[in-house]
């Protein structure tokens, strides 16, 4: 379960930073919610949401395993 996590937790790091990349806007002005600073609460409640699901599968994973040990 750790490798997971570690894999999902590279794979987000990986898309934030590909978010952020301004190479190919190297010329022009930002527009739409990066003009205006939004991206970042977009990008904020997704990871909220994505973290709240980890947690309530990891949450639910140890309460089957609990079960799994108690009826053999």
């Amino acid at each position: 379960m750790k490798q997971i996590t570690l894999t999902f937790l590279f794979v987000m790091a990986i898309g934030i930073v590909k978010a952020q990349d301004t190479t190919g806007n190297a010329g022009n002005k930002l527009t739409g919610m990066a003009a205006e600073g939004k991206i970042y609460v977009v990008l904020a409640v997704v990871f909220l949401i994505v973290a709240g699901l980890l947690l309530y599968l990891l949450r639910l994973d140890r309460k089957i395993s609990k079960l799994e040990r108690q009826n053999p």
